[in-house]
């Protein structure tokens, strides 16, 4: 990686980083457009149903700017432990906490100051008890090894530079067997880097979104198993809203394929 090519990340992160201090100083979705490239196309808390908002803080829903609904993609259970990969405003933990019960346990990883001091006052207004919101990048998570069972995240893994380096983490922090369901803004094989970066900004979640044949391909190098994306609603021309979907293999699975990679010298 050269020189200039790291002075790019850092500033890209530092311009998320600021977008998302704006978001939170003004918890309203409608003076921040990322993942919103035209009026036309839906984002933020429309993806939710009234009966999931209309219980949450006010301010937890005004700085929703993802691109779909995790939630119903993880498919959570009581008692499973949960993890949300820029967890923003909260709104995906305080509606995780309520699906896993007082037996489970919800955390939230965001780099920006302003999200998670929105993120805790939002969760102490709800009463919200099984959550924690912690500082960190989604690149290197402030969580050990085998911490959660699920992963989630609504379109922040496009923003990230080192998106290697997220689902590796991911895959780190998740117990054996443990699943991975997102929402994230996808592009289709066909489209260029370039061809991303003309159809919008790195922090409008477009110019860094992968294709799907390079998500499947991370989230396998990664060590995941059962991969999916499926396309949802069209973001822009060749870009779409996405369903991703993926496993850590259970403890025997992974202990017989490390012996049979031995085995054979790989």
């Amino acid at each position: 990686m050269t020189e200039t090519h790291t002075q790019t990340q850092i500033q890209l992160r530092a311009d998320v980083r600021a977008r998302y201090a704006e978001a939170a100083t003004a918890s309203a979705r409608r003076s921040t457009d990322c993942c919103r490239p035209s009026e036309d196309t839906p984002f933020g808390s429309s993806f939710y149903g009234a009966a999931d908002i209309s219980a949450l803080p006010v301010a937890a829903v005004q700085a929703s700017l993802g691109c779909g609904n995790p939630l119903l993609v993880a498919e959570l259970a009581e008692g499973e432990r949960v993890l949300d990969l820029g967890s923003g405003g909260g709104i995906d933990v305080l509606l995780s906490a309520r699906r896993v019960g007082p037996a489970g346990f919800v955390y939230g990883v965001d780099m920006t100051p302003e999200m998670l001091d929105l993120a805790r006052r939002n969760a102490a207004e709800a009463g919200a008890t099984n959550v924690e919101f912690r500082e960190g990048t989604i690149e290197d998570l402030p969580l050990p090894d085998d911490a959660v069972d699920v992963v989630i995240s609504n379109c922040v893994i496009n923003l990230s530079v080192d998106k290697p380096a997220v689902l590796r983490e991911a895959f780190r922090v998740l117990a054996p067997g443990g699943r991975l369901g997102v929402s994230d803004v996808v592009a289709e094989d066909h489209l260029s880097p370039d061809d991303r970066a003309e159809r919008g900004s790195y922090v409008g979640c477009i110019a860094g979104a992968l294709s799907r044949s390079e998500y499947l391909e991370q989230l396998a190098a990664a060590g995941f198993v059962d991969a999916s994306v499926t396309f949802t609603h069209p973001v822009a021309d060749g870009l779409h809203s996405a369903i991703i979907r993926a496993t850590a293999p259970a403890a025997a699975e992974a202990t017989c394929c490390a012996g049979d990679a031995a085995h054979t010298g790989h």
